[in-house]
């Protein structure tokens, strides 16, 4: 198993339980907290490290020469153009071709556009071995649909999708898998019909929410309650309850660019997908734009005013902060002026100042401020809000609910309120 990230170390712990599984990745800071059993993403816990008794995990890659299938699950992000970054999966498939032999699998869980696995994989799993595929290794594709964050649809719980490159690798990883995952397999016709299916299952998700996120821009114009507008559409059975955010993630918020890129490849320019994406690219902004309207409306002068964020991870109960819309909130901020204070409970405090540059304070040694943010709604933020917020926003105080968590109770903070 190559790849100890949330999709990885999930993998690896299943199989680890029915199979002799080693888990890959040069981040022996990481393998070192696995090896004590703890997740610091908090997706495995101890019992579950305890239970997967064949896992062993390394940093070396010539111990990899053992093994008869590898899984390729590393990061398929963007880069500063929006442009797919192949890097880790190039260098991944790199790692595999050093000790690739006769008969071996290679499976990708990495979402990729349609035919990259066979265009960017294979011929460096070739050049890397000398072996030739199909002849002397296969390879399959099982895109992963793990989603961080939530108990209920997990690895075992989820159908996994399974393609190949010819009935007898499928058959294999169809055993492979549904030996792990209680919800089995789905196999799919080809590599590229898998590939496809999974760029467009967070494609067809971050299309919708851009659609509630222009509709709340517009009633937000109007001074028309967003919440409510949905609550009366949803009394008609087909209304999809899709409500608007900040999306971010290392999903949502990229893997329609693999299929665009992808389009524009074959000569064909998308006008949908890239327009949703342009929406949601931008609500982080807006978000910080309202904020800066809501405290003057309160009589309130932006310049030195502090202001208190909480969460900066992109969705909620989750610790991945990746391509998260706070921060583009966080700058908008600054720009105009305010003095801003973030904390997390999930985010890694080191990771965030490496990475974003942005300072996290616990939440303890926050100040009161005129104005808080609830830009991402932790259940721990939730269950405690009163207090919580009783003891964090000064009056007269601005009170902005991203995701309209507190929308219910918020009368009895005596408070200007605003949400999405």
């Amino acid at each position: 198993m190559l790849g100890m990230g949330y999709v990885g170390i999930q993998l690896a712990v299943a199989f680890g339980r029915k199979y002799k599984t080693l888990g890959f990745d040069p981040d022996q800071s990481k393998l070192a907290s696995y090896r004590c059993g703890v997740d610091k993403t908090g997706e495995v816990n101890q019992t579950q490290f305890n239970q997967s008794k064949y896992l062993t995990f390394t940093s070396t890659w010539s111990e990899l020469e053992d093994c008869d299938v590898f899984i390729i699950a590393v990061p398929t992000p963007v880069d500063a153009n929006r442009r797919p970054d192949f890097r880790a999966l190039v260098s991944a498939s790199e790692t595999v071709g050093k000790v690739l032999k006769p008969e071996s699998i290679v499976v990708y869980e990495s979402t990729v556009y349609p035919g990259a696995t066979e265009e960017i994989c294979v011929p460096v799993l070739e050049r890397m071995s000398g072996l030739r595929w199909r002849k002397d290794f296969h390879v399959g594709y099982s895109p992963e649909r793990i989603n961080p964050g939530d108990a209920e649809h997990n690895l075992q719980s989820i159908v996994k999708v399974v393609s190949a490159d010819d009935e007898s690798t499928l058959d294999v990883m169809a055993r492979l898998y549904s030996s792990i995952v209680e919800a089995g397999v789905h196999r799919a016709s080809s590599i590229q019909v898998a590939e496809a299916a999974k760029v467009i299952e967070n494609t067809q998700r971050d299309l919708n929410i851009a659609l509630v996120n222009e509709l709340a821009v517009i009633f937000d114009l109007l001074d028309i309650d967003m919440s409510e507008v949905l609550e009366v559409a949803g009394t008609k059975w087909n209304f999809l309850p899709f409500r608007p955010g900040l999306v971010g993630g290392h999903c949502i918020g990229v893997d329609p660019y693999y299929l665009t890129h992808k389009a524009e490849m074959i000569g064909y320019q998308p006008e949908v997908i890239l327009a949703g994406r342009k929406i949601n690219d931008n609500m982080g902004r807006f978000v910080g734009q309202k904020i800066i309207s809501e405290v003057k409306e309160a009589n309130l002068d932006p310049a030195g005013l502090a202001v208190n964020i909480l969460g900066v991870t992109f969705k909620e109960d989750c610790s991945d902060f990746r391509n998260s819309q706070v921060f583009p909130l966080i700058e908008q901020l600054k720009q105009e002026g305010l003095t801003v204070q973030v904390t997390d409970p999930l985010a890694d405090k080191d990771r965030v100042l490496e990475f974003e540059g942005i300072e996290l304070t616990p939440l303890e040694d926050l100040s009161v401020a005129p104005v808080l943010v609830l830009a991402v709604p932790h259940e721990s933020y939730v269950s405690g809000s009163k207090d919580l917020i009783d003891g964090l926003i000064s009056r007269p105080g601005v009170l902005v609910d991203v995701k309209a968590a507190l929308r219910d109770i918020v009368p009895v903070f005596n408070v200007r309120y605003w949400s999405l």
